[in-house]
Formats: structure tokens, C-alpha cells, sequence
């Protein structure tokens, strides 16, 4: 999620001015015929992309061959582009291999315009899509998956691994995928835009049934450059969760509605009025909170301030990625299961009704955040039904391991 700042602090340009992609007017234009072309177009072009050479005449393919110029979603197409003048889609990529399986591409959207008076405005917008296995490193790892799972990402219907939301989506390939140490793979793809301030932020495709689309032809088309394609490619056909709510623009005591969870203690009453929380998934195996200090122009602020992301998984092939971090012991004495208690991030893993869970709160290094771990951990254990993590006093044993 990225907050806003509170509407009289805006510090904006004039409308007439601005050139800031509205990407909620984007929207995909075959609705759902959109996904059956793709893969149909994808069943088509796998004779010939070993040899480079498409049965498309005149259109061009990107990252992989896995989209076609004006075939889905509107970035591929002339609605992707703001400006009327110097338009241009390219593509920069390295595909995966049996050898190498790691791959990135880079599809990069720009044009420009001249307004009445003069002024010139430049549109940069980029969708990246990477082929891998998550970081190695636990603090870049847990950065990495809050980014594509936590905030305002909805879990994947058709029981497939992964998260999406209108600019970014993550998908974990089957274990036929695994590097040769084990390690899951996934596939992850981020659209990002350039404002006229040069501040770089997520900017929307169009809504989360054309980030899938995206991202579930990018995957399949790792997959098969990579040689562990299963029979099937992946594919949606039920409807996508949406939000549970919209960003909270004045959170109480109960942020993201999880009573006794209060951020306002600590903030000035300045900051306090400009905090934004957002609810996430709230399903059986996966829960998620983002709250945020939205960004002054007038102080001087070029982005938001994180007050800590929230993020509670179950699924094992999600979770499979986050093997390792949490150590092997306790963060703490009185804690269950095994975690790191570190300088901006919390995380521990332990049964949960039935399956490893894993909690993680990511934090600015100079707050206090672990009450919140405790308040949120707290909260979906008891949703779950299971024992607390943090311990509690008198200490209860029954049921500690269920």
C-alpha cells in the first residue's frame, strides 16, 4: 500500500499540468475473452519461438514472447500511452534457461507531450517481470515478499501460489521449478511509473485481472524456456478476491481492524492526522495490515513513511520461500516456534491449526514495533484458533502446539 498525504497537504501541481498516469481509467479491453486469447496465442507460438519467428505478422512480442503488441491488457496497447508524440514499447530481457534458470525483462512504455503553453511532459512507465528464486539474504527476502504479498495483494484463485493486485503480482512455480539446492522458484512482475518530480512509484495496469494476465504468461513462458513447464499451463477462470476495504484514512484503536492495535501513541498530532491504514487479505492462510505516515510536500517529504507491514502466511509454497530465516530457536525467551527478533523486522514461524505459519512485521529501524508483532500475532492466532506466539501470563499450555 502507499498512503497519501491528508488532502489539504497535497502540495500538487495544477491539473492541466500534471502528467501522472490515471491508470484507473485503464482497462482491459477483451474482458474475459482477454485470457483465452493469450492462451491461445501462447499454444500457437511454441513451434516457432526457439527459432524466433512468429506466426504474428507485424506485431511485436515481449519479455519471452510471452505478450503480443495489442493482444490484452491496455499496456500493450496505443491506450498505454499518456502522450501523443515520441511513443515507443521496447523491451529489454534475458530469458531463463535449463542452464541458467533466471530471467528478467523489462517492457518500458514512454511518450511525451507538449501542453498549450509550452510546458512538456514525459511519460516513463515500466512493468519488470523477473524469473528466480527469492533473495538470499533474510532482511532483503522479507522485504521482497511483503512487497509482492503484503499491502493490498489478494491471493490467487484456482489454489495457484502467489498474490496480485493492480500494478504487481507474485507466482511460486511448481516444484519441478525448484533450483538444484531446493529453493522454490517464482516468478514476480512490478509496474512502476516516473512522476514529474522524478519520484518513482507503483502505477495500476488496468486492475488485478490484467496484472494476472501479465504475470500468468510470463510464468508460463519461463517455464517453458526453463524446461520444467508442467502439462498444464496456469491459469484463472474464477473471479479475483478484491480488498476488503479501502485505505483508512483516520484508523482508531483498531487499525486494520484488529482491536487494541493503536499507532497513534508516539506520533505527533501533525503526523497522527496524516497516518493511512490498509487492510489486506484477511483469509484462513493468509492475513495482511500496511500503515502508513503519508508524505508532506509541504515538510519537504518525497514519499511515505512506513510505520511497520504486517503479514501472516500459510500456504506451504509461499511459505516455502521464507525457509531459513527464521533460525532455529526462539526470538525470545517465553516465544513459540523459532524467529529472529531484528533492528526492523520481526518474524516467527510456528504451528498453527495444523500447519507451519509464518508472522512477519517489517519496520522503520527507529520505532518501536514490537508491541504491534505481539498485538497482530495476538490477534490471528485467536482468529485461527490457535496458541498465542508471545508469552502470556499465566502462561497456557493446553493446546500450545495445535
Amino acid at each position: 500500500m502507499t498512503g497519501e498525504s491528508a488532502p489539504d497537504d497535497t502540495g500538487r501541481p495544477q491539473e492541466g499540468k500534471r502528467f501522472i498516469r490515471v491508470r484507473q481509467r485503464i482497462r482491459t479491453r477483451r474482458g474475459a475473452l482477454a485470457a483465452g486469447t493469450v492462451v491461445a496465442l501462447l499454444a500457437a507460438g511454441l513451434g516457432t519461438w526457439a527459432t524466433d519467428t512468429w506466426p504474428f505478422d507485424g506485431r511485436d512480442r515481449y519479455c519471452w514472447g510471452a505478450w503480443e503488441e495489442d493482444g490484452g491488457p491496455d499496456i500493450l496497447g496505443d491506450e498505454a500511452f499518456d502522450g501523443d508524440d515520441a511513443r515507443s514499447r521496447t523491451a529489454e530481457e534475458t530469458a531463463p534457461t535449463a542452464a541458467r534458470p533466471q530471467g528478467r525483462c523489462v517492457l518500458a512504455v514512454r511518450s511525451a507531450h507538449t501542453f498549450s503553453d509550452g510546458d512538456k511532459g514525459v511519460q516513463d512507465t515500466r512493468v519488470t517481470v523477473t524469473y528466480g528464486p527469492a533473495p538470499e539474504k533474510a532482511a532483503a527476502r522479507l522485504e521482497w515478499i511483503n512487497t509482492f504479498v503484503g499491502g493490498r495483494a489478494m491471493p490467487l484463485p484456482e489454489g495457484l501460489p502467489g498474490a496480485v493486485d493492480g500494478s504487481r503480482g507474485l507466482l511460486v512455480l511448481p516444484e519441478s521449478c525448484d533450483t538444484r539446492d531446493g529453493r522454490p522458484t517464482a516468478v514476480t512482475l512490478r509496474a512502476e511509473e516516473k512522476g514529474p518530480d522524478d519520484i518513482v512509484g507503483g502505477t495500476d495496469l488496468g486492475g488485478a485481472d490484467a496484472a494476472v494476465e501479465l504475470l500468468l504468461a510470463a510464468a508460463d513462458r519461463g517455464m517453458r524456456a526453463a524446461g520444467c513447464a508442467p502439462a498444464k499451463p496456469p491459469r484463472v477462470t474464477s473471479p479475483l478476491l478484491r480488498l476488503p476495504e479501502k485505505d483508512d484514512t483516520s484508523p482508531s484503536s483498531a487499525v486494520c481492524r484488529i482491536p487494541g492495535l493503536d499507532v497513534g501513541s508516539g506520533l505527533t498530532k501533525e503526523a497522527a492526522l496524516r497516518v493511512v491504514a490498509q487492510a489486506g487479505a484477511v483469509t484462513r492462510d493468509r492475513q495482511a495490515c500496511s500503515v502508513r505516515i503519508g508524505r508532506s510536500v509541504r515538510l519537504g517529504e518525497r514519499e511515505d513513511t512506513r510505520i511497520f507491514d504486517a503479514l501472516m502466511i500459510r500456504e506451504p509454497r509461499l511459505g516455502a520461500l521464507l525457509d531459513g530465516v527464521t533460525g532455529s530457536k526462539p526470538p525470545a525467551p517465553g516465544w513459540r516456534g523459532t524467529g529472529v527478533f531484528a533492528d526492523g523486522h520481526q518474524v516467527v514461524r510456528a504451528r498453527c491449526a495444523g500447519r507451519p505459519t509464518t508472522f512477519l512485521l517489517l519496520g522503520s529501524s527507529a520505532r518501536e514495533t514490537k508491541g504491534h508483532f505481539t498485538t497482530f500475532t495476538d490477534a490471528v492466532t485467536r482468529r485461527l484458533g490457535c496458541a498465542p506466539l508471545a508469552p502470556k501470563a499465566p502462561a497456557t499450555a493446553a493446546g500450545e502446539n495445535r
